[in-house]
């Protein structure tokens, strides 16, 4: 029997990993600089352009057939 995944769980999980990502730039920028200021400035700067990398990426893949499909895989 398939599992289905809630759309519920799939935004909580999108949401906290975004949350992580952003709170990993910060701390990782502050070490580097020292200045809280510049790396709150790269962790929103840098979730916008990985937000519309991603989606750019996500919307080729769907255009790919490869590994979509019945069978072995």
């Amino acid at each position: 029997m398939a599992r289905t995944i809630k759309l519920r769980r799939s935004l909580v999980k999108a949401l906290t990993y975004r949350i992580m990502i952003m709170c990993l730039d910060f701390v990782t920028i502050y070490l580097f600089t020292g200045t809280a200021r510049i790396a709150f400035g790269f962790m929103i700067l840098s979730n916008i352009y990985t937000t519309v990398g991603y989606f750019v990426h996500e919307r080729a893949w769907s255009r790919i057939q490869w590994g979509i499909g019945e069978g072995d895989g």
